[in-house]
């Protein structure tokens, strides 16, 4: 297999998917922006992982590259996709099969081992995620009106409309596990050399 027809990590097709909606970007505009829309749906790489990616995508003609004239607000190199670049990302949407979703959720691995740490601490983790996916709430509502505003209806919105649902359902499952938890009697907590006996 060649190095153009090989298949790209997940993160370099969602960096040239975040190029086709036709703006050039630099690496910067690109961190940026997963921060704002990708984390709520799939994650947002590292500044380093973005530029490695562009590497990448430039050698395998996907993506091309220019910098910005001297004196310029940005100056800096910017990114554009090729007719390549989206004929690759259309030929993954649209051939390449989906891997099914890992839920790596170190907060019920948490709660799951609470027997280890006592009543009162597995509460205030969960009452923490809780916080945690009000701001979530927040930042996808906030995100998801950018997006219509600048976009009207679009795929991305619908994305972003579900990530909203999510983060309202997580908010309301850990409000109703913090109840939950709180009716069960204190664990009997367990020391070290009891877990291993």
């Amino acid at each position: 297999m060649g190095e153009r027809t090989r298949p790209l990590p997940t993160t370099g097709y969602a960096v040239l998917g975040l190029l086709s909606f036709g703006e050039e970007l630099s690496g910067y505009d690109l961190k940026k922006w997963s921060d704002h829309s990708l984390r709520f749906f799939y994650w947002s790489p590292a500044i380093s992982n973005i530029y490695g990616e562009l590497k990448r995508l430039q050698q395998l003609g996907y993506v091309v590259a220019r910098e910005l004239p001297e004196g310029s607000p940005r100056n800096r190199r910017v990114y554009r996709i090729t007719d390549e670049g989206v004929d690759a990302l259309a030929g993954w949407i649209e051939h390449e099969p989906v891997e099914a979703p890992v839920l790596k959720d170190q907060a019920l691995l948490r709660v799951w081992l609470g027997h280890v740490a006592g009543k009162d601490r597995v509460l205030a983790l969960v009452a923490s995620e809780e916080e945690q996916a009000r701001r979530m709430i927040a930042d996808v509502s906030h995100s998801l009106e950018r997006a219509t505003e600048t976009m009207g209806p679009s795929y991305a919105g619908l994305v972003e409309q579900w990530c909203l649902r999510y983060a309202t359902a997580r908010l309301e499952a850990f409000a109703e596990l913090r109840r939950t938890l709180s009716s069960l009697p204190e664990p009997a907590i367990r020391t070290r050399r009891e877990a291993l006996a």
